[in-house]
Parts: C-alpha cells; sequence; structure tokens
C-alpha cells in the first residue's frame, strides 16, 4: 500500500475532483444522493478521496458539482486541514468543462484531478513530481487489467508516452486502463478551441494526444469504480481496509 508517513509536511499541492455526474449506472442502488456521496460502509465515499488526499499533502481541493451539489457543498470549506472549494455548473459541462474550469482556478503550475468515483491507491505525489519531470501537459495513472471488456486500454511507447487508445469492449484482452487519476499542468487547455460542454476522455485523450505530451504513470494498487452497481457492493467490504492500510 501506499506509504504517506513522509508526506505530511508539504500542504501546497491541489487537486480537483470531478463530481458532477448524475450517476445513472448507480440509480438503481443509491438513487437520493450523487455518486460522490454514496455510502461505503457508513462514510460517503468522498471521504475516502479527501482522506487519501490530506495524508499526502494537498492542501486545496476544488470540486466540481452539479447534480444534487448542496449535498457535496454541505461537506463545508475545510476538511481535515485542506481547503475546500465548490465549482458550481450552472448547466452540466461534462469531464473536459468542469475540469477547464476548475484548472483555471489554481494556485499553483499543477494539479491533480481525480474521478469522484473511482478510488486508486497510488502515491499523488509521485504522479505529481512525473509530470514535473518529464514536462508533460498531463499525466494519466494507468493500471494493469487481465480483462479489457470495461474499458479503453491506453496504448504507450517504451517511454510511457501514450500513443493511442483502444475502443471500449476488448473482451478477453489484457492491457492498461486509465485509472481515474490525473495530474495537469495549469495551461492544458489554452491551445485548443473547444465548446463550453466537452469529454475530457472523448475530446481531449482520445483525439488531441497527437498534440500533447501525455505521459502514463504505471500505478499496480487498488483500483475500484463505485459507479457501477456490483463494484458499489464490493467497496463497502473492501475499500475500508484497503483505505485503512494506506493510512498506516
Amino acid at each position: 500500500m501506499v506509504s504517506n508517513g513522509t508526506q505530511q509536511s508539504a500542504r501546497t499541492d491541489e487537486a480537483i475532483i470531478l463530481a458532477g455526474g448524475f450517476g445513472t449506472r448507480l440509480a438503481s442502488v443509491v438513487a437520493d444522493v450523487p455518486k460522490p456521496m454514496a455510502p461505503v460502509a457508513g462514510r460517503a465515499f468522498l471521504y475516502y478521496l479527501l482522506d487519501a488526499l490530506q495524508a499526502q499533502g494537498v492542501g486545496r481541493v476544488i470540486l466540481a458539482v452539479h447534480h444534487l451539489a448542496d449535498t457535496i457543498a454541505a461537506v463545508g470549506p475545510a476538511y481535515r486541514g485542506m481547503r475546500l472549494e465548490y465549482l458550481r455548473e450552472g448547466t452540466p459541462l461534462g469531464t473536459g468543462g468542469a475540469i477547464r474550469q476548475a484548472i483555471s482556478r489554481i494556485e499553483g503550475e499543477d494539479a491533480l484531478v481525480l474521478n469522484g468515483d473511482t478510488y486508486l491507491d497510488i502515491d499523488y505525489q509521485a504522479v505529481l513530481g512525473h509530470r514535473r519531470a518529464t514536462s508533460a501537459d498531463l499525466v494519466l495513472a494507468v493500471r494493469p487489467v487481465a480483462d479489457g471488456a470495461r474499458y479503453s486500454l491506453v496504448e504507450a511507447d517504451a517511454d510511457g508516452l501514450v500513443t493511442g487508445f483502444l475502443p471500449t469492449g476488448a473482451a478477453g484482452r489484457p492491457g492498461l486502463i486509465g485509472a481515474g487519476v490525473y495530474a495537469l499542468r495549469r495551461g492544458l487547455f489554452e491551445t485548443f478551441d473547444l465548446p463550453a460542454a466537452f469529454s475530457f476522455e472523448a475530446d481531449v485523450l482520445a483525439r488531441l494526444t497527437g498534440n500533447l505530451r501525455v505521459q502514463t504513470y504505471r500505478c499496480d494498487g487498488y483500483f475500484i469504480d463505485i459507479g457501477v452497481p456490483e463494484d458499489y457492493r464490493r467497496a463497502q467490504t473492501e475499500l475500508p481496509e484497503i483505505a485503512g492500510a494506506a493510512e498506516d
């Protein structure tokens, strides 16, 4: 598991959490709260993400919210010493539009971006460090899977530079998947003409990779997507154990 004991003093790094989705896949199981607030072993899933960020030295978090935004904003302006800010989308901006708005508000040169419905046991500081060391426009955390049926597989060269993505549905094929954690340069979107609402995955990663320096950071840690009902049920027992171990 990730050891966080050496990261307590760093308080300047920033993170963005994408928390504005409608949670349609999870509606049959949890219908009255946004996905990040879905209860996992008695705690909102969002708190597992915030705990991991705080333990690794992140000092400021911007939450991009839309669906049931007040439920998420009720967490308040601070959590365990971190500043929390809420970017409310008047209309849905998609993952790309939300990231573009949030990244323009960061105070430093780069920030982490996390999906609000996935958990990855990873060294966030190493992801940021890899972006800075490689001068990449963005770093994509990738994780190996034995079966890519549910995912778009990431293709990368020997130096870890992303060269493309395979379509979702590569059943039975092993490979690397994007695991819901990124490190982005602040000015990433400045040179692209994009609409107000767009998909980060489809309109930036998949289509613009040739114009961007996108590096991978491989992680073999625990990964779960609670937006899928069967994985949400599995998270009830697995995530508290994994998250607890990661904070030790």
